[in-house]
């Protein structure tokens, strides 16, 4: 199984390439804990989408750190790969999306796979759960890690999250919603301009970990066609979602979408201030012997 982590994005509400933000005791990165919770739960490879411009300094520290330890490849999301080349896309500065950062690595992934976020702490459960579901899913068969609303929130500002509904444990919508807490309850603002709407503490959210086979690269590149071609007004702006593809996926019955509860607790930089209590439950974590205080210690996985 391939862990295929996305971080070619800057983090503009942080301020600074916060992938290789140091956070643990030995200034390890956000990304390090993750790569050893998949190595733990059986995964093979990683796979790192960055920027081209961010190669150098990825490989010298992220890649040099795991290289003994696990197969790392990786692979570029570049604006002008994209199936239209007659689109003026001089005036477009930001990546196209989640979606069209997966595609990068459609030449590289040949095996079920996961996706992460490099800036969010996703929890050792997180990892066992949706290893376990790879390992015995079909071609057809897709997976969204849930979270409690209430453990994935900053009390710095508001988060963007996916509001799932499910049936019978299976999605049934994903709402991409800001999600900000209003004393006691939570509220959820649908990016696609539709009302506002409570959710409870225990709502179930994506934190864009998710699990596919690799026949997924396939709708993704048909898919991108269909989205430029609705977007040829908005090319500054518009992107290219993995969410909005699940959806869709699974709304017309290509793939069926598995929703995974974990009681795991999101640990994360969407803002500086954040950073104080993610590397303070980090150093819990590390007393308490979930990681080793040296977490290159690779013997001990």
């Amino acid at each position: 199984m391939t862990l295929l982590i996305m971080a070619a994005g800057m983090g503009s509400r942080f301020g600074g390439l916060k992938q290789i933000e140091p956070v643990g005791p030995n200034g390890e990165f956000i990304i390090d804990y993750s790569i050893y919770d998949a190595k733990l739960a059986g995964f093979d490879k990683v796979v790192f989408i960055i920027k081209e411009e961010n190669y150098d300094i990825f490989k010298n520290t992220i890649g040099a750190r795991f290289e003994n330890m696990i197969d790392v490849e990786y692979v570029f999301q570049k604006i002008d790969d994209i199936p239209m080349h007659d689109l003026d896309i001089t005036n477009r500065i930001k990546p196209w999306g989640t979606a069209h950062a997966i595609l990068a690595a459609r030449d590289v992934v040949k095996d079920k796979f996961a996706i992460i976020n490099a800036d969010d702490f996703y929890g050792r459960d997180a990892f066992n759960k949706i290893s376990d579901f790879l390992q015995n899913s079909n071609d057809n068969e897709m997976v969204i890690v849930g979270y409690e609303v209430a453990n994935t929130i900053t009390d710095a500002g508001s988060v963007k999250r996916g509001v799932l509904e499910e049936e019978n444990g299976y999605l049934k919508k994903l709402i991409e919603s800001v999600i900000e807490k209003k004393n006691d309850s939570y509220l959820a603002s649908p990016l696609d301009g539709r009302s506002p709407f409570e959710v409870k503490s225990n709502t179930l959210v994506s934190m864009n970990m998710m699990g596919f086979s690799p026949k997924l690269f396939k709708y993704l590149e048909e898919g991108l066609v269909d989205f430029f071609k609705q977007n040829k007004s908005n090319l500054e702006k518009c992107e290219y979602l993995i969410p909005d593809v699940v959806e869709k996926l699974t709304l017309d019955g290509t793939f069926t979408t598995k929703i995974i509860h974990t009681n795991a607790v999101w640990l994360g930089m969407t803002y500086k201030e954040d950073k104080e209590m993610l590397v303070r439950e980090i150093e819990k974590l590390v007393r308490n012997n979930t990681y080793p205080i040296h977490l290159t210690d690779y013997e001990k996985i």
